[in-house]
């Protein structure tokens, strides 16, 4: 089965952190504060760890390990889609 490689949006991200870890953030708010640490917006390394197993099965490959210790949206976006868009 071949899985089409999109790229995971500030609007995906929101309803990841809201179906894995019970966060609620609005996703114009999560783009425009980008660079704010995922703490701040009350997501924890559990949380996190979540989404990335959640976007591991979405896209039937694992993700870098790095993954998990992002501590911001653009940080972890940036590594979730670099990955994605290389296959890496």
């Amino acid at each position: 089965m071949t899985t089409q490689v999109t790229q995971v949006t500030f609007k995906e991200l929101a309803t990841l952190m809201r179906q894995a870890a019970g966060v609620t953030v609005d996703p114009h708010d999560l783009e425009g504060r980008a660079d704010t640490p995922f703490a701040e917006f009350g997501l924890d390394s559990l949380g996190l760890l979540g989404i990335v197993g959640e976007l591991e099965n979405r896209h039937g490959r694992a993700l870098p390990t790095d993954a998990e210790r992002c501590k911001s949206p653009r940080a972890f976006l940036d590594l979730v889609n670099g990955s994605l868009a290389t296959g890496a």
